[in-house]
């Protein structure tokens, strides 16, 4: 059973993803907050999967939200997945780097919604194709060379390869067809990574992929 807990100071958005989630015998919601701090009260409280956030809301906001159970050891397990109405690339980047496993906007079609909830419970990198977008194009048009090859002296040339592919948004199977080992290796070569980049989960291999020089983005 994957536990989500909704934050978003919207009464009707909390209800209308309540009502989708409570459809699936596989999901259950455990709790629903309207403001990040008693979001991240009822956090510690239920321990949740995947913790639904707003990123603007009153008190504390999602990104400080999702900053706060990032640091909090107590609540490793919890996989952020920020919501907007907008997809904003600023936002983006504040979200990815203080620990979020994903990023959705709100007029996402149900089915799409219910997909990135199991996607999220599982700790993939989660994106919605117009944000993924706007990532790479902010890349190509702020380059961050200050952060460029730091930490890839820590990879060994397999888990470079792997986290490069994890950036194109591979999942761990496509990443062992392209590199023609076992899809428990390809994990293990992402687990390795993650470890020694003290990533809290793909998502962050996203980043770190690009902010390194390690992926290139297309046309830059």
């Amino acid at each position: 059973m994957i536990r989500v807990l909704l934050v978003d100071d919207q009464p009707l958005i909390r209800s209308g993803f309540r009502a989708l989630l409570d459809l699936e015998d596989d999901i259950e919601v455990v709790a629903e907050a309207a403001d990040g701090q008693a979001g991240l009260e009822l956090a510690g409280k239920h321990l949740p999967d995947v913790a639904l956030v707003d990123i603007q809301m009153p008190v504390v906001d999602g990104i400080e939200t999702t900053r706060r159970i990032a640091a909090d050891p107590a609540l490793a397990g919890v996989h952020v997945v920020i919501l907007t109405n907008y997809g904003l690339d600023e936002y983006v980047f504040d979200a990815l780097r203080a620990g979020a496993a994903g990023f959705l906007v709100k007029d996402i079609l149900p089915e799409d919604f219910l997909h990135a909830v199991r996607v999220a419970a599982r700790g993939d990198a989660l994106l919605a194709p117009s944000i993924t977008r706007k990532l790479i194009n902010r890349y190509v048009a702020q380059p961050l060379p200050a952060t460029r090859g730091k930490g890839l002296d820590e990879l060994t040339g397999r888990e470079r390869e792997a986290v490069a592919l994890v950036a194109q948004g591979l999942s761990n199977d496509e990443i062992a067809a392209r590199m023609v080992i076992s899809p428990m290796t390809a994990k293990t070569h992402v687990n390795r990574a993650m470890v020694k980049l003290h990533a809290r989960d793909r998502a962050q291999l996203v980043v770190f992929a690009y902010e390194s020089g390690l992926v290139v983005p297309p046309g830059s």
